[in-house]
């Protein structure tokens, strides 16, 4: 059996949300089997003004490609009504990122590694640092704890209830 990688993926929604991202769970699931799945968090959309995003962070490990892991993900997002011709900063039925593989650096199959909105964007970070604290950056070299304690780009997001499979993943905090 090849070796299994360990990856992140994020998930994000912001249409019909309560759908969407149960549906991406349920794909992920079913392909991977076990998942790490991070609390679910609420943001404002960023580059554009647009209904609030549901966004989480999913830990698996498999011996897929980078190719077949877009492929899939990209085949998830259209089934799940995105529409592959729309803007970049837009509504998003369902959008799923390969985060890392690995220890991988550099553009594989076309996909950037890490990626970089790990730096970035609180919505991407803050799940990561949840789901994988002590997993260091494979450039940067620090911790994703380390790096969510460090980020002050003041984009906000809060945890919300969110249950999967009779599972609480997250609560609202207050």
């Amino acid at each position: 059996m090849p070796d299994q990688i360990p990856v992140y993926i994020s998930i994000g929604s912001n249409v019909d949300r309560e759908r969407y991202v149960p549906a991406a769970l349920d794909a992920l699931a079913d392909w991977f089997g076990e998942l790490s799945i991070s609390p679910v968090y609420e943001s404002e959309a960023v580059g554009f003004d647009g209904s609030l995003f549901l966004n989480l962070v999913v830990g698996v490990k498999t011996s897929l490609s980078v190719g077949e892991l877009s492929r899939r993900f990209k085949q998830l997002e259209v089934e799940n009504g995105r529409h592959p011709g729309a803007p970049k900063f837009s509504a998003k039925t369902l959008d799923l990122d390969l985060l890392t593989y690995g220890e991988a650096v550099g553009r594989m199959d076309g996909v950037e590694l890490p990626r970089a909105e790990i730096l970035k964007n609180a919505f991407v970070l803050r799940p990561l640092a949840d789901v994988a604290p002590n997993v260091k950056h494979p450039v940067c070299r620090k911790s994703y704890l380390e790096l969510w304690q460090a980020y002050s780009a003041g984009q906000r997001l809060w945890p919300v209830d969110f249950n999967w499979r009779g599972r609480v993943i997250s609560r609202a905090v207050g």
